[in-house]
């Protein structure tokens, strides 16, 4: 019996023999782009070449695609773990052809891999297959070319309601690349229910589909043209899981060898011994989608993919609590999946302290978090008279404070209370809506700027270049020409403008010929091309025009010191705070430079000085800035750094700064790390949980900045008297008189309400041997009224105590009740009931609370009403 592992590499082996270059998983953050929230599919990576936008030096690829379905339009992660086959996490096998082989050779690829006694050897009449209704092509290969019966292939036509909408026609979007597709089934058996695709029995579990072949054929546009594609192409999509369930003779993917090992591990950790439980799936899925999207950049938030993230692993950890989870346990998984992953987990291995240090903090979070939510939920059910919890409520400790429904519904059945769920589900149905107003996960590709040509970039060598204009540009559409005052986006044929990529911002400057200027305030890339965005502010431009294009030569010196000055901040970072800083994003222009990484703590000032010291003594040292280009595996093997999930070419550039620092680049850098001049750290600051940020400057920039901040400490001495070396001693010694001042003044006020408190017992009025007082006092601040009332509590010994204070036009009050009373009266009702008189809010503990309010010509009528309704319980009582 194969295992997971030798099944994948028998797919990638298969294709490769088939002339198919192996590429390596992309990152589960979709490079450059906005329409997805997670890598989904194993064409994600090639979505631009398949938009004609990017060019390999390949026609035909296969991959092993680790992908998450648990956010956005595909969403599994309620069905995870009570299912045989749905998971966050999975790995799509797939083959690739760019405008190579069609229909033809991918069916017969599919059938060579899946029965050859070589390979997979399936029963042949185990699988079936279905093909889009109208695909006659498709059908005849499987029936006269392949031998399937007549009666094993399958047409599906448009079952979702529209035209082209159907199980067996793929399309990437609202618009793009588009085509039908045959899917092949695996037949379990007859021990098992369920029918072949197209019956009524359809959704059981015997029939599975192992593998989907799509045919790219055409481009749809917007108005749901379908145009014809010039280059027909090929994607494929085989679930590993999937297919390593039906190669190991089981039904459910639960129970293939990767997942029994995880599940006993779970169960190992978590010490329990039922194997079979649900909640040992859903922590065995769970623990590989939160520890390669931790590995590819994702950390715990409240908002976007860190949210998603967030949902995952809470999910896991409350199902390990389900199952008697003494301890944090979740974080105690990962070394066992980079074992049982074997080569699929290189990167989650060399990230292993980052991705368990984020788990265990999270769920550190999240055990606090459960302790806040059940304290809430008491209150909520303190509150209730019908036995019903609100659904906005549950909602709310589910949405705000990340606490479970099933877990409400615990407590709630504990205590003889339900919960009204169709409440609960109207507000997440609301959220929902929301978030898909709000999403900007959508774009059309038919509006995309495309090009199949190539811009020359000459910036490395030179500032100023001749180039040809080969496109113009106006909102997205090809124009021939552009006049002035006209805004465009300008593609020459070389050009020595940046074009913005790397964090390293695109260049600014001017193309200019006879009787043409074109201001370029911005550069970027289009594929290929180098587009120059910007406004002719002279003359005319047409497509065929030659121009000079010269680049803004000081900006793009401050933004060569930067960048620079950033390589050397990575390099000392590692060395100051460890190998698992990685680099989480950055910017680099004229001005400044931003770094993010990865260390889940605050760095403290003592090693931003070490940092700081670190790259200036590399600056001084001097070193050369090499520059080399070499094959992508040779430079990994020397130790460049490269970001995960970055597409790279097979021939990369690699950076050298002596012996301090080596990286994969290709932006434009200083000849010597002396010409950076200088380096100052702004500021250090978190941006998210287990990342950091880093604002710095380097050059003349640093020394203006450094001239700031002495500028500034020398206004600062004169405010208070003192010279720069005295200065801090200076506000130490003005702070502790403060301080002592501050004091003398509490006690005075202290004192002050202590007497007003003996005065207000005159006001005092007895009911049925009962202490009633209501008062309105004068120039009392709120803090000081629970000084009062405890005051007053403490001489009436039993009473009920209102206080009423006007600041600044604002109303605070605060209510005492004693505790004899406390059957009677309660302080937080009476003090929510005088807030809504006087148009506000507030509340407490039945024995003391406060409140404010706005409007002070209801507060005379408020306390009035107030006396009477208490006058009367105290009088009944």
């Amino acid at each position: 019996m194969k295992s997971t592992t030798e099944i994948r590499q028998s797919f990638l082996d298969f294709f490769h023999s088939k002339g198919h270059e192996i590429v390596a998983s992309s990152s589960l953050v979709p490079h450059n782009d906005p329409t997805l929230l997670f890598t989904n599919a194993g064409m994600n990576q090639f979505k631009d070449v398949f938009l004609g936008i990017d060019k390999r030096p390949y026609t035909r690829a296969t991959t092993s695609q680790r992908c998450v379905r648990a956010g956005g339009k595909h969403n599994d992660l309620d069905n995870v773990g009570y299912t045989a086959r749905h998971h966050t996490f999975f790995e799509m096998l797939g083959n690739f052809s760019f405008g190579d082989y069609f229909k033809r050779d991918a069916i017969h690829f599919a059938w060579e891999l899946l029965t050859s006694e070589k390979w997979f050897n399936l029963p042949k009449d185990r699988l079936t297959v279905t093909v889009y209704a109208t695909d006659d092509e498709a059908f005849a290969i499987w029936e006269n070319e392949i031998g399937i019966p007549k009666e094993r292939i399958i047409r599906i036509g448009d079952n979702k309601g529209a035209p082209y909408a159907s199980d067996n026609f793929w399309q990437m979007g609202d618009t793009g690349p588009c085509g039908p597709c045959t899917e092949i089934f695996y037949d379990h058996g007859d021990h098992i229910w369920g029918g072949p695709p197209g019956s009524a029995e359809e959704d059981g579990d015997r029939f599975i589909e192992i593998w989907n072949l799509v045919f790219m054929q055409f481009n749809r546009l917007a108005d749901g043209t379908m145009e014809p594609l010039p280059k027909p192409s090929v994607d494929t999509g085989m679930g590993l899981e999937r297919i390593a369930a039906v190669l190991q003779h089981v039904n459910s993917n639960y129970d293939i060898d990767l997942f029994k090992k995880l599940i006993k591990n779970a169960a190992e950790i978590i010490q329990t011994k039922d194997l079979e439980s649900k909640s040992l799936r859903v922590i065995a899925d769970h623990i590989r989608s939160c520890a390669f999207l931790v590995a590819d950049g994702v950390l715990p938030s409240n908002e976007g993919r860190g949210y998603v993230l967030r949902r995952i692993i809470r999910r896991a950890v409350r199902h390990g609590h389900m199952l008697g989870a003494k301890d944090i346990f979740f974080y105690k998984l990962v070394k066992p999946l980079i074992e049982v992953m074997g080569s699929a987990a290189n990167e989650l291995a060399t990230n292993q302290k980052l991705v368990e240090d984020t788990l265990k903090i999270e769920e550190e979070q999240f055990l606090k978090t459960l302790e806040r939510g059940l304290f809430l939920l008491d209150q909520e059910l303190s509150k209730i008279t019908d036995n019903v919890l609100p659904g906005d409520i549950a909602f709310k400790l589910y949405d705000t404070y990340g606490f479970p429904l099933d877990l409400t519904a615990d407590v709630c059945r504990e205590k003889n209370i339900t919960i009204d769920e169709n409440g609960f589900n109207q507000c997440m149905e609301e959220q929902r809506k929301r978030a898909r107003e709000s999403s900007s996960f959508s774009v059309d590709y038919s509006n995309m700027i495309k090009l199949d040509d190539k811009t020359e970039f000459l910036g490395y060598q030179s500032n100023e270049a001749s180039g040809k204009v080969i496109a113009i540009f106006q909102n997205g559409n090809k124009v021939e020409a552009i006049n002035a005052g006209d805004d465009a986006v300008v593609i020459l044929d070389k050009t020595p403008f940046y074009g913005e990529s790397g964090g390293q911002v695109g260049d600014k400057g001017v193309l200019t010929s006879a009787d043409l200027v074109f201001d370029v305030t911005d550069s970027q890339k289009y594929g290929k091309s180098i587009g120059h965005i910007g406004k002719v502010t002279k003359g005319t431009l047409k497509v065929g025009d030659v121009v000079t294009a010269a680049i803004d030569v000081e900006i793009r010196e401050r933004i060569r010191r930067n960048h620079s000055a950033t390589h050397l901040l990575q390099a000392a970072l590692q060395t100051i705070l460890g190998n698992h800083v990685h680099q989480k994003g950055s910017l680099v222009n004229d001005s400044y430079l931003r770094f993010d990484f990865s260390h889940n703590q605050a760095i403290t000032p003592e090693q931003i000085v070490e940092i700081e010291n670190l790259v200036n003594q590399q600056i001084r040292r001097n070193l050369p800035v090499d520059i080399e280009l070499m094959p992508i595996d040779e430079a990994k093997n020397r130790g460049a750094m490269a970001l995960f999930g970055e597409k790279y070419e097979d021939i990369v550039r690699v950076l050298t700064m002596g012996d301090f620092s080596i990286e994969l680049c290709g932006g434009t850098h200083v000849d010597r790390t002396g010409d950076i001049g200088l380096f100052k750290i702004i500021s250090e600051s978190s941006i998210a949980s287990g990342v950091r940020r880093i604002e710095a400057t380097s050059g003349q920039n640093a020394m203006e900045y450094i001239h700031h901040e002495s500028n500034l400490l020398n206004q600062i001495g004169l405010l208070v008297k003192s010279d720069k070396s005295a200065v801090l001693s200076r506000i130490e010694q003005l702070l502790d008189q403060t301080k002592t001042l501050e004091k003398a003044i509490e006690r005075l006020k202290a004192e002050q309400a202590s007497q007003q408190s003996g005065q207000l017992l005159n006001q005092c009025e007895k009911i049925n041997n009962k202490n009633l007082l209501i008062a309105k006092v004068d120039n009392v601040e709120a803090k000081m009224l629970r000084t009062m009332i405890d005051d007053l509590k403490n001489q009436l010994k039993s009473g009920v105590i209102i206080l009423a204070a006007v600041n600044d036009g604002k109303i605070n009050l605060a209510a005492g009740v004693t505790n004899d009373l406390l059957n009677i009266v309660k302080a937080g009702e009476l003090v929510s009931q005088l807030a809504l008189k006087v148009g506000g809010k507030g509340g407490g503990r039945p024995d003391f609370a406060q409140a404010g309010g706005m409007d002070l010509s209801a507060l005379p009528e408020a306390l009035s009403s107030v006396k009477k309704e208490i006058s009367h319980k105290l009088q009944a009582s």
